[in-house]
């Protein structure tokens, strides 16, 4: 919508007679949050919140709710601890193993101009990309372009 001058008198207008912004949005043919966007823009005085609470009132207490699933602690039976038994023999310190390192690599393909379409199972030693020549403006060859790109009706034609 165009916030006309005479818009904006109007709503400035029916803002200041107390008017909630759904009403004012039907009376005016916009929605209601494009009367809270123009109204915070112009900055006008915030309203109050038009949920009714009494800040002295006690909350209510939810009865009547039962939790589906007992607490799993009382579920739960309580078992006598055993002792387990010492080792006789003194272990011995083994070690710490070294932490996998992460293999970073650079991504395979040869050049920007070529076909980055991937070929094997990612992770494996055989993975790699096409690496032919790729079309013009696209990252794949006219093989794999034919793949890549589908028209929307052929995809029709096949579900039929």
């Amino acid at each position: 919508m165009d916030w006309t001058t005479e818009a904006i008198d109007r709503l400035r207008a029916l803002w200041a007679e107390g008017h909630s912004t759904a009403e004012i949005g039907r009376r005016m043919g916009v929605s209601k949050n494009a009367v809270v966007g123009k109204a915070h823009r112009l900055q006008l005085p915030a309203r109050p919140s038009p949920i009714r609470r009494d800040p002295a009132a006690p909350r209510p207490v939810a009865t009547g709710r039962r939790p589906t699933l007992p607490p799993l602690r009382a579920a739960l039976p309580v078992m006598p601890r055993r002792e387990e038994p010492k080792p006789m023999a003194v272990p011995v310190a083994m070690a710490p193993m070294p932490k996998p390192v992460a293999v970073v690599r650079a991504f395979p393909r040869v050049s920007t101009k070529s076909c980055c379409w991937p070929l094997g199972e990612p992770g494996t030693q055989g993975f790699h990309f096409c690496c032919g020549p790729a079309m013009a403006a696209k990252p794949y060859c006219l093989e794999h372009a034919a793949l890549a790109y589908v028209r929307v009706k052929d995809r029709r034609e096949d579900a039929a």
